[in-house]
């Protein structure tokens, strides 16, 4: 795994998203181990997306305008009810200095979903991860799978860092009212920036 793809993957990985924006705000809202229960939800996203890359799904995203067009608005329904609840301060992303019970699972599961309703991130993969592997590579496909699997890591290690980051972030802030009425409106308008992002990406 060369170290060009690392500083991609690095850089790609940093980038603010829908899983940096569900990592970040499920922090600030309900701790670091919250955090890390949301970070396990799009990692597994990222698993299943690459899954679906190398299984061709992205193929048959770019050919069925339909198929993608039904995944697309789910996704910006999805995200602009997340902003909807995050700007009402309720449901699982409610940012309160109190510790509300939030299961595990459905912490990992509103972050599979956040992910899984993205139809970008298959053709990402497809178009990002063959950059990587020579022509005369010997198991092209044992290295899609290494690289994919590299880029998996990578986005667990930089997420960790999101929610460690976050959890520093929260000590300072979460008592206070005012800082905590910003971080709602922040963050409630970066799932709808990210809604009318995806409702706008064509196939």
């Amino acid at each position: 795994m060369s170290l060009e793809f690392l500083l991609t993957a690095c850089i790609v990985c940093l980038a603010p998203g829908i899983g940096v924006i569900f990592t970040l705000s499920t922090t600030l809202g309900r701790g670091l181990i919250a955090g890390l229960w949301a970070i396990v939800g799009c990692t597994l996203a990222t698993v299943l997306h690459l899954g679906f890359a190398m299984a061709g799904l992205a193929a048959v995203l770019q050919t069925s305008a339909v198929l993608f067009a039904a995944i697309k608005y789910a996704g910006v329904a999805y995200l602009l009810y997340m902003a909807w609840g995050t700007l009402k301060g309720s449901g699982s992303l409610a940012i309160s200095p109190e510790h509300r019970v939030q299961s595990p699972f459905a912490l990992i599961k509103r972050g599979i979903f956040l992910n899984l309703l993205n139809p970008k991130l298959p053709m990402f993969f497809v178009a990002f991860l063959p950059q990587f592997i020579p022509a005369n590579a010997a198991h092209p496909t044992a290295l899609l799978v290494q690289l994919g699997l590299g880029f998996v890591a990578m986005t667990f290690s930089v997420f960790v860092l999101y929610a460690l980051a976050a959890g520093w972030l929260r000590a300072r802030v979460v008592e206070s009212e005012p800082a905590m009425t910003w971080m709602r409106r922040a963050f409630a308008a970066s799932f709808a920036g990210l809604g009318l992002k995806l409702a706008l990406e064509r196939a």
